[in-house]
């Protein structure tokens, strides 16, 4: 397993245990079940300045949340040749049920 493909199970594991956001993924339907890896993989994006996650809201409002992502993502990166790198979190998405009352 590369330095990168480490980072990003870690990065991912981190944000799994989020409340309120999730891996932003190309497919969440069962289709994506046939697919022998985890999709999630395709919402990180790691360059040498920038780790770049892409994520969708499952709750509003958002601050607060990519807040808490942004810090414990921010501890992933630590010690690793990333640490200094920009951490860039994109809300690609509203998840509807966070829309309603």
């Amino acid at each position: 397993m590369t330095a990168r493909s480490e980072l990003t199970a870690s990065l991912l594991s981190t944000l799994r245990d989020v409340p309120g956001l999730r891996a932003a993924t190309p497919s969440t339907t069962a289709a994506a079940s046939a697919v022998p890896w985890d999709l999630d993989v395709m919402a990180v994006d790691i360059s040498e300045h920038v780790v770049e996650i892409r994520v969708v809201a499952l709750e509003v409002p958002i601050p607060p949340l990519t807040e808490v992502a942004g810090a414990a993502l921010r501890a992933v990166l630590t010690g690793t040749p990333w640490e200094n790198a920009s951490l860039r979190l994109v809300v690609t998405d509203v998840d509807a049920a966070a829309l309603v009352p």
